[in-house]
């Protein structure tokens, strides 16, 4: 078993260094850690083997439905629409445009499901318009940067579905439903942060808008905001599973980007089409190697082995969480959500439901703590994303991320340690 984990993470990482694409660096590390047991037809006959089993699920059919109806929204002019209502409920509160930037980053991740959609389509907007308003170009990016992370915890989110699948049973729907407390939660501590800072650097407060202005700019943004309750209304009440609830999402936005708001030209929808299909194909590739490299992983024992070691360390079930929420932070800080996901699941959860942590709690923990490896250096995709929009380098974005990323934390911490935040609303909800 040693041998086995050592050719495997030095083979990963060696590959990662090397700037190969992860889904590849999963595929071969697992591949040379079968040729270990086995010679080489074999292990290529499995390799490929556990990588279509791993893709055999009617619940990822759910993935390229919320990929495509994402894409849909953010090119359909629903960022725009979604920046101007939270203008209108908070904008003219200290740090205002900096309060519309989170929460527009919020009802967009609601939305499309993607942090990485999020910051470039609220990005593209806010960072020049906080600029103009005389605030910092590079905590603007980072504002919008960790913002979007809350798109990962509010449904629709593709990396619960991979998560209900790695777990072996997890209701997706009880998943939807438990992220947005959680979510909200993340979404509020980024909100406090950007107030004390604003009231620190003095930035300016935004006119308030009169009245009726304010409902006409609520009113435009919920034709968008319906979406929300037409999915997980329908899947909390049974009318539909999450897969058709993917395809009646992808229905819906052509209807608002098409014919509604006409942002979408028919002539645009081939390279959308095309996006959606790439994007997907990207998520799979992830999913199929990470399957692979979990059943190796089972086959050396390697989980048993580090769920023992982990429970001999200490009787205490709060260090131990701890301990887990510290080697995920390093992990999401290095590799994708999707991989880190399927592979970290079979390690961890056996040791959080010894602890007494139901599959469902652990569930929002590590997606809560993997969200804050897509704002973390060395390869967090949205750090990348926030610079490019705000034209500015990774290592200036860090400094404004310090205190975000101390918010983040706290709430982490209280995710892990009260269930019932995230429990609350599936129990409600008969979930």
């Amino acid at each position: 078993m040693e041998w086995s984990a050592l050719i495997l993470i030095s083979v990963f990482f060696a590959l990662l260094l090397l700037n190969v694409p992860i889904s590849f660096c999963i595929g071969l590390a697992t591949l040379c850690t079968m040729l270990l047991s086995m010679d080489l037809l074999p292990a290529v006959t499995t390799l490929a083997q556990r990588m279509a089993g791993g893709l055999n699920s009617f619940a990822l059919l759910a993935i390229p439905f919320f990929v495509l109806s994402g894409l849909l929204m953010g090119r359909g002019g629903i960022a725009k629409r979604l920046i101007e209502a939270a203008m209108a409920l908070v904008g003219s509160l200290p740090g205002g445009l900096a309060l519309v930037n989170v929460l527009s980053c919020m009802l967009f991740g609601a939305i499309s499901g993607s942090a990485v959609a999020a910051t470039s389509a609220i990005g593209s907007f806010m960072v020049p318009e906080m600029k103009k308003q005389g605030y910092d170009v590079n905590y603007s990016a980072a504002v919008t940067a960790a913002a979007a992370t809350t798109g990962m915890l509010i449904p629709p989110s593709n990396i619960m579905i991979v998560y209900a699948i790695a777990s072996g049973g997890v209701s997706i729907a009880a998943l939807f439903v438990a992220g947005y407390l959680p979510g909200i939660l993340l979404g509020t501590g980024l909100m406090v942060v950007c107030a004390g800072y604003a009231k620190l650097k003095g930035y300016p407060l935004a006119a308030r808008l009169p009245l009726s202005l304010t409902f006409k700019k609520m009113a435009a943004a919920i034709p968008s905001l319906l979406m929300i309750i037409l999915v997980i209304g329908g899947i909390i009440s049974g009318a539909f599973t999450a897969t058709e609830a993917g395809a009646i999402a992808v229905v819906y936005s052509f209807v608002l980007a098409v014919c509604v708001y006409r942002e979408v030209k028919i002539k645009e929808l081939p390279a959308i089409l095309l996006k959606s299909a790439e994007t997907t194909a990207i998520v799979m590739a992830l999913i199929a190697t990470s399957a692979a490299m979990s059943w190796i992983l089972s086959y050396e024992n390697i989980p048993q082995t580090v769920s023992q070691g982990l429970l001999t360390l200490s009787e205490n079930p709060l260090l131990i969480l701890l301990l887990i929420n510290i080697i995920l932070l390093v992990v999401g800080a290095f590799m994708d959500m999707t991989p880190a996901v399927l592979i970290f699941t079979p390690i961890f959860l056996p040791v959080a439901v010894e602890l007494g942590m139901s599959p469902l709690h652990f569930g929002i923990m590590m997606i809560l703590n993997l969200s804050i490896g897509l704002v973390s250096p060395p390869v967090g995709s949205v750090l990348f994303v926030a610079c490019a929009v705000a034209k500015t380098k990774l290592e200036s974005l860090i400094k404004p991320l310090l205190p975000m990323y101390a918010a983040m934390f706290v709430v982490l911490m209280m995710v892990t340690y009260i269930p019932a935040i995230s429990e609350f609303l599936p129990a409600l909800f008969g979930l």
